[in-house]
């Protein structure tokens, strides 16, 4: 029984690892064509519905953490997958004002490409049990430049959306009203900013501790 609930699990997660990972090459490709022919004002529209449900497939992957099917500590994957959520919806689909920005050329490029070579990463790993000593490198590596060329993006975005998110006072909730509740996004989203500035130096020495534990075991193996 135990070895055939392993052999689901693979299955499941090697599936769900090529797909999503087809689903970020669509971003990627959409993207880069979409920039060298008509320019980066016109990426977001070209771009939205793929990075939309590949971005929203990741919450899986929290859950994924919490019942046990991968080892990932929830602890750190949930920050990474929450700003993104934020930024894909909170941000780009909510305020059209900033679409049209270079920015988000930037972000889309930044977050496929990390995510073509994690998703292929593991699906290389699920199914064949291995992925190739130059994909774990790529794996543990393209961080060093895409994390803060994706961490940039996404703060100059929410900076650009605070004038737009003030004037629509879009997600706000003012009392009174049956719940006794108030909430302005605008001052959330000022507080998601104030996170960003002690959360990405962490996360990227999370990394950095990862890479190097990582390419040292590889290179005992």
């Amino acid at each position: 029984m135990a070895s055939f609930l392993s052999i689901i699990r693979r299955v499941y997660l090697t599936l769900y690892n090529w797909i999503v990972f087809a689903g970020w090459a669509q971003v990627l490709y959409f993207a880069v064509k979409t920039l060298k022919e008509t320019g980066h004002e016109n990426v977001y529209d070209a771009v939205e519905k793929p990075l939309q449900l590949a971005q929203t497939a990741a919450v899986l992957e929290i859950l994924h953490g919490l019942v046990g099917l991968v080892r990932s500590p929830v602890s750190a994957t949930l920050p990474q997958i929450g700003s993104r959520l934020f930024l894909t919806w909170g941000i780009l689909y909510s305020f059209p004002e900033v679409q049209s920005h270079f920015l988000v050329a930037s972000l889309v490029i930044s977050w496929s490409i990390t995510e073509i070579i994690r998703y292929s990463f593991f699906g290389f790993k699920e199914a064949l049990g291995f992925a190739p000593s130059w994909h774990l490198w790529l794996r543990y590596s393209s961080f060093l430049v895409l994390y803060p060329t994706g961490i940039t993006s996404e703060v100059g975005l929410v900076y650009l959306a605070l004038p737009h998110i003030k004037t629509s006072e879009m997600y706000g909730v003012r009392m009174p009203n049956t719940l006794n509740f108030s909430f302005d996004f605008f001052y959330a989203t000022i507080l998601v900013l104030a996170i960003y500035v002690p959360g990405s130096p962490h996360m990227y020495r999370y990394m950095l501790c990862q890479r190097k534990r990582a390419l040292s075991k590889s290179k005992r193996e």
